[in-house]
């Protein structure tokens, strides 16, 4: 209950209850006490109607002794009429065709004239010698009591010539509608604790989830990725819950990603350092040696020259490879594409690789299985990408060998005889600065293979390599 989600449910699903009992019980005693008078009107007019019959038929058999509405001899007639009240149970008047009060409230010892009845009484009266049964609680007035009174005609031969008022108190009407507003008011009570027992119970089921989710989003904001909510639910809860652990599934796969990122930085950074210093220092130290003097033999003095020479064509291209890298990874850098013979691309970019291939005695040969495939790419940046694999197959295969090059169905393939990539070393070999130490690769940068696969990239050309050791590596590039 300390959780505010928890009070409002308990709070509003109580009001609800209480708001629901109390509509529910005005309607149930409405309903109740017009039923309960319905009834007690089918009764009334039931016992009035039979006693009715009975005075007809004894006041028809008056007649035919001669005996009027008056007679009150000790024959049955007689004593109907001093018993009547008793066999009734309520109180009964008989009104003759006079609207003369034969007998009244012989139960409850009063006599009254009709004159001492309330106007809604003549309305009965009236009423009932129209041959119709009535009801009325004007007579509450009279008798002091709340009454229902019924009227109902005497008729003999077809002719009306009384009425039958029969009168009965209300007040068990009102008792037992009093009782019902008293067993309803227990039972709302006993339904607004049930319902604070029920409230409780499902406002705690219902925020548990909740506590679990935000202990969970939490432990995703202070960097523990691996929180899991464990919420197993087939509803909404179920679905916030299961985007929650998608959530923070990715964020773990976001900062494993980073944490490569920030290693890579920092091994990019250590290597550009490391490839930087090295020609620098070997470029000061020259440079230092011939301005000390230390170094005065011509043939030393060239030498030097020569060292400065190569190491600044080293920092040169080194510094080229990385402009050429950074500017491929932006991808706000526009290349220009246009549409180009890759046939011609690929013939190209051989005749320049051949230069080295000549001095190790190796051989390239082409096999193109047509003389001209129309594709759209920059002319300099995909003879680039070529001339990069070309040259480390040459520089990895042993001289005398053979590299192949050839174009199937829109698949480049480049293949050669050298000592080939180890397993370890194949998922690395387009990372920037990543060399495979060997004697061949000293004067490597690490930056040739990172700076294909980006040209590759921005061109959609898809790239797979296969290597064996001591058998060769291949190359393909489809396009």
């Amino acid at each position: 209950m300390k959780s505010k989600i928890s009070r409002k449910l308990t709070l509003y699903f109580a009001a609800a209850l209480f708001l629901f009992t109390v509509v529910m019980g005005v309607i149930f005693i409405t309903l109740f006490r017009a039923q309960t008078i319905k009834e007690h009107k089918n009764d009334l007019e039931t016992r009035a109607v039979s006693i009715a019959s009975a005075l007809s038929d004894y006041m028809g058999s008056s007649a035919g002794t001669g005996k009027g509405m008056m007679g009150n001899g000790m024959g049955g007639y007689g004593a109907y009429l001093r018993f009547i009240d008793d066999i009734a149970m309520s109180d009964v008047w008989i009104v003759d065709e006079n609207l003369n009060l034969i007998t009244n409230s012989q139960m409850s010892g009063q006599s009254y004239n009709y004159a001492d009845l309330p106007s809604d009484a003549d309305k009965v009266v009236k009423e009932v010698f129209t041959g119709r049964t009535t009801f009325s609680e004007g007579f509450s007035s009279l008798l002091d009591i709340p009454t229902l009174t019924v009227g109902t005609p005497i008729e003999v031969g077809g002719q009306i010539i009384g009425a039958v008022l029969l009168h009965s108190p209300v007040k068990g009407i009102s008792d037992a509608t009093a009782q019902g507003v008293k067993i309803l008011a227990v039972s709302i009570l006993a339904a607004l604790g049930l319902s604070v027992i029920l409230s409780a119970f499902f406002a705690y089921t219902f925020t548990k989830p909740l506590n679990k989710m935000k202990s969970s989003t939490l432990l995703l904001a202070e960097g523990d990725y691996t929180a899991k909510t464990g919420i197993q639910q087939k509803d909404e809860i179920g679905e916030l819950a299961g985007a929650i652990d998608i959530l923070s599934e990715r964020l773990l796969i976001a900062k494993r990603e980073s944490d490569q990122l920030e290693k890579l930085r920092r091994d990019f950074v250590a290597n550009i350092s490391h490839e930087l210093r090295t020609p620098v220092t070997v470029i000061r130290g020259s440079m230092e040696a011939l301005c000390d003097g230390v170094v005065t033999e011509p043939e030393q003095v060239k030498s030097y020259h020569s060292q400065m020479l190569r190491e600044s064509l080293y920092l040169q291209r080194l510094i080229s490879d990385l402009l050429d890298l950074s500017k491929l990874q932006n991808a706000d850098f526009k290349i220009d594409k246009r549409e180009l013979n890759l046939c011609d691309i690929l013939s190209d970019a051989v005749r320049s690789a051949g230069h080295l291939a000549r001095e190790k005695n190796i051989k390239i040969r082409q096999e193109f299985d047509t003389d001209s495939l129309t594709v759209v790419g920059d002319y300099g940046r995909l003879r680039q990408m070529f001339l990069i694999v070309l040259d480390n197959a040459v520089k990895f295969s042993p001289a005398g060998s053979e590299i192949g090059v050839s174009l199937n169905s829109r698949i480049v393939s480049i293949s050669d005889r050298g000592n080939g990539i180890t397993e370890a070393d194949l998922p690395h070999i387009f990372d920037r600065f990543y060399k495979v130490v060997s004697e061949e690769n000293k004067s490597g940068s690490g930056l040739g293979l990172a700076i294909a696969k980006q040209v590759a990239d921005r061109h959609h050309i898809g790239v797979s390599v296969t290597s064996k050791l001591n058998e060769g590596t291949k190359f393909q590039f489809e396009f």
